[in-house]
This record gives structure tokens, sequence and C-alpha cells, in this order.
């Protein structure tokens, strides 16, 4: 059983005297996990991350780290292990040049200069950045911005990393130059959770699915598991990912024979037939 992280536990929020926007969440966030969360806008999912964040604090509820409460002395030190790259990156970008923004989250941490150097330098190199270290970030693309958002958390070496809509307004080529980054990510050992209405992505990339509707966690598990659930998709207003309708096609027209895990992408599938025709 791989370590507890993060955990929200009968977590509720209101915005001021209004509805209460998250009831009673309860979620546990493992070391290495790569967790997807879908639900319908205003299902309460971006509010939960930014309660998990330390950016909210809960109405009542509590959020742990690695078993401690977090209480308001805590938050610089959960912000600093659990970092969140937001939907819009000009939301998140501060600085004059690239340098200087992904500089801003080490230098927060008063950490000596060198090493504020050198963790700018690894996450610029890593998002492959080098070469506008220089340049104005709000004169990028919108590409170049979320890498520029993505650098800012790698430079603060974030255990956690929440993900709020990433693949939204990007291109394909983007989506897939994004997916090898928070592949690249998780193996490095980031535990990763992502916010999106992509189902197909969710169902490629993820372990595990948590879903919202209505400010409540109506499912958790296994990706397979929750998207075959129709009750669940119904209620959270879900479709089931294309590649799992087209598996279960080709199983009920008896082209394939079911087996104990229907294929993630497009290459699985290729190799399932081959090995079944075979």
């Amino acid at each position: 059983m791989e370590e507890i992280l993060l955990q929200a536990e009968n977590l509720c929020y209101s915005y001021g005297q209004g509805k209460q926007v998250l009831e009673e969440i309860n979620i546990t966030v493992r070391k290495g996990e790569k967790i997807v969360v879908l639900g319908s806008n205003g299902a309460g999912k971006s509010t939960c991350f930014l309660n998990l964040n330390g950016v909210y604090r809960p109405d009542s509820g509590r959020i742990l780290y690695r078993g401690k409460e977090i209480g308001k002395k805590d938050l610089n030190e959960l912000r600093k292990n659990v970092g969140i790259v937001f939907q819009d990156a000009d939301n998140q970008i501060i600085a004059s040049t690239v340098f200087a923004e992904v500089s801003f989250g080490p230098m927060n941490l008063k950490l000596p200069r060198e090493e504020v150097k050198k963790r700018v330098e690894d996450a610029l190199e890593y998002m492959n950045l080098s070469s506008m270290r220089d340049r104005p970030p709000h004169y990028l693309s919108g590409g170049e911005k979320k890498r520029v958002s993505i650098a800012d958390i790698i430079a603060m070496e974030s255990e956690v990393v929440i993900f709020d809509e990433p693949t939204a307004s990007l291109d394909p080529v983007n989506v897939e130059m994004l997916e090898g980054v928070l592949d690249k990510m998780n193996k490095m050992g980031k535990t990763l959770l992502i916010s999106t209405h992509d189902v197909d992505f969710a169902y490629r990339f993820a372990d595990r699915a948590v879903i919202f509707a209505g400010g409540r966690i109506i499912a958790d598990g296994p990706v397979r598991e929750v998207f075959e659930d129709e009750e669940v998709l119904n209620q959270a207003n879900l479709k089931r990912p294309i590649l799992l309708e087209v598996y279960n096609s080709l199983v009920r027209h008896c082209i394939l024979a079911a087996c104990g895990s229907a294929p993630r992408d497009a290459g699985e599938l290729e190799m399932l037939l081959q090995t079944q025709r075979n």
C-alpha cells in the first residue's frame, strides 16, 4: 500500500452566506497516483482543489498532509508540497520574464540563490523553455504559457501537483505534449490530481477517477469501473470514452473476446486485435 500524502475529511465549503459548494467531501491521495477528477461545471472540482491547496479554508472538516492536520500556521508548508496549475495560465503568471516567473516560488521559500537558480534552470530545461528565459511570458502563446505555469510548480518541487483543466484551450499537438509531460512527472515520483472534461484523456491516462456532482463525490475508483457505471455517468452528465465504447461493441459483436483489462489507448486495442486474431 502506497503511503498517504493528502486527505480531506468531511470537507464542507460555501462562498460567504451562499449555497454550500462542497458537502462532506472525503478523499485520500496516495503517493504516485494519477487521479482524474470529473464532473460538470459547478460540480465543485475547482473549489475542492483550492481547499486541498490551502487557498480556501473549509467551513468544516479538515485537510491533512502526511497525517498532520493543517492549521493556519501550516498553510505555507501545505502550499509548498501541494502545487496547483490553474486552468488559465494568465491567472498564475505575474513576472516580467519567464526566468523571473519561475524563480518567484523558490525565492519565496527563502532558498539559497544558487539553489533557486539551479531549480529554475532545471525546470526551464524540463519544459523546453530555456530559449525563452528572457521573454515576457504574457506575449507567449497559450501552450507556451501553460508550460511556464507548469515550470513554476516543477521549480517548487511539490510532491502533489494539482492541474485544473490542463487541456482546456490547447490544440491537439499541445495536448499530446502536455500528456507526455504529465507522464514524465509521474514517473519522476510526482502525484497528480487532474480535473478535466476530456473523458478520453481521463480514460487513457489515469489510474483512478473521482466523480463530482452537486458538490459531492458520487464515485471514486479504478477508471474503467467508474466509466462502466451508467448511473454515475448519467448523474454527472458524462459520456463513456470512445475507446471503451468501441471495445464493448467489438465484444458484443463477438469480434473480440472480453479480457480482464480493456485497452486504454489505440495501441493497446491494436495489440489485442492482433493477439486474438492469432
